[in-house]
């Protein structure tokens, strides 16, 4: 199935809300879940979720799931994120010799988790897409870096450290640029997601609140997607499984999307049968 014509022009601003995310601008000095706080209470609804935590003063890319969007969450959150930030070393290098220390960190790597983190601090496999310098100005040195979910950026800069041509580094700053399909230059700030629900909730005017809402149909970019005939769509959506005959098209992966014209049904896997049910939206 070919990716959807996604619109949030004609579904009820209501029912957008109760499945949508917003693509949202993570300021410093506020967690994620202080964040998801603040959405929740501008919205005045009980489910909100993000797609990825960022420490403290990390900025940037934190997409936010409102309603049942939140049911989506771990299908977001698990591709490789992007980030821009600086970092200190704690030696004097040459941009080549670092350059060439930070070669060696990327591809497939084995990092153990920081000390502050929710995750068992055991070595995990990670992949390193990019590591690269962007700019020196004596021990400060920018980079720029494309690392698979799970990645700390942190660590990676800590590990450099170990290195004894760079005698110790640590980071500055960090601002996430890209998480998954969801980039910086359609992020927008609390501010503006506060503002906009204000125009719609005080004067009725829905035009910034939609531009900020992203119909949680996107899924069809991060999971092939199937459709269903109209014949026992009441049965589907009542949980059973969807037999092979219903689909339009046979799916061809075990994991994906599944919809009915641009309505979506839910998320399953391949059976025997034809697809079981790990998300339906009833």
């Amino acid at each position: 199935m070919n990716k959807l014509n996604i619109q949030n022009t004609e579904k009820p601003i209501q029912e957008l809300i109760n499945f949508s995310i917003i693509n949202l601008n993570k300021p410093p000095h506020i967690t994620s879940f202080g964040v998801v706080d603040r959405i929740r209470k501008i919205f005045d609804i009980k489910r909100v979720g993000h797609f990825g935590t960022l420490d403290l003063k990390v900025t940037g890319v934190l997409p936010i799931a409102l309603g049942r969007a939140c049911k989506l969450c771990e299908y977001f959150m698990h591709h490789d994120k992007e980030y821009i930030g600086k970092m200190r070393v704690h030696s004097e290098i040459s941009e080549s010799d670092l350059e060439k220390e930070m070669k060696e960190f990327t591809g497939r790597i084995m990092q153990k988790p920081p000390v502050k983190s929710a995750v068992k601090r055991v070595l995990r496999p990670r992949t390193v897409n990019k590591f690269e310098i962007t700019g020196k100005e004596g021990r400060i040195v920018s980079f720029h870096s494309d690392v698979e979910a799970g990645t700390y950026v942190r660590k990676l800069i800590s590990d450099l450290g170990e290195k004894e041509i760079v005698g110790g580094a640590h980071m500055v700053e960090l601002k996430r640029i890209r998480a998954g399909i969801f980039k910086e230059d359609k992020m927008h700030t609390i501010e503006e997601v506060s503002e906009a629900v204000r125009l719609w909730k005080e004067e009725g005017k829905e035009e910034q609140l939609r531009k900020i809402l992203i119909p949680a149909e996107i899924i069809s970019e991060i999971l092939p997607s199937y459709e269903i005939k109209q014949d026992y769509l009441q049965n589907i959506l009542n949980g059973i499984e969807i037999n092979k005959n219903n689909f339009i098209e046979q799916p061809k992966e075990d994991l994906f999307a599944v919809f009915q014209n641009e309505r979506f049904i839910g998320i399953y896997e391949k059976s025997e049968q034809g697809a079981k049910p790990k998300f339906v939206m009833n």
